[in-house]
């Protein structure tokens, strides 16, 4: 009968966990869509500053056009 009891709750700590990482994984999905949504609209934006020609970026030590 001990034995039983023991599978029981092993089963029962097994569903709490497998319950657990259900809710995690819910909620890392949600984080994932969220960043991905606003990763799409920073290119976007950031293609659109381009298309107008606005701003430049400098790299490592190339010197300003204003030198």
């Amino acid at each position: 009968m001990a034995d039983m009891t023991q599978l029981e709750e092993r089963m029962a700590e097994l569903m709490r966990t497998v319950d657990d990482l259900s809710e995690t994984i819910a909620r890392q999905d949600k984080e994932i869509t969220r960043l991905t949504a606003r990763v799409e609209m920073l290119m976007r934006r950031e293609a659109e500053r381009e298309s107008e020609g606005g701003g430049g970026v400098v790299f490592g030590d190339e010197r300003p056009p204003h030198y």
